[in-house]
């Protein structure tokens, strides 16, 4: 199954605040790093701007979001 991974870089302070408001949309977790949020989505991958991007990036205190797309290939 492929995946669509988004690592979401926001102000500091509003990391909890925007995974929960992401967890409502889709997965949601914490990380350390240059992006302190990842958000994970099976629904639509071929076309993460429709299902995630557009979602993510119109909440307040996001700074920038990388997208990966899975090959759905396990290693």
């Amino acid at each position: 199954m492929k995946k669509a991974y988004v690592l979401i870089n926001c102000d500091l302070g509003k990391e909890a605040d925007i995974q929960d408001t992401i967890r409502s949309i889709k997965e949601a977790h914490g990380t350390f790093g240059a992006y302190g949020i990842i958000a994970v989505t099976t629904k639509n991958p071929e076309q993460p701007q429709e299902d995630i991007t557009w979602k993510i990036l119109g909440l307040l205190s996001i700074k920038s979001i990388l997208t990966l797309v899975g090959t759905g290939n396990q290693f």
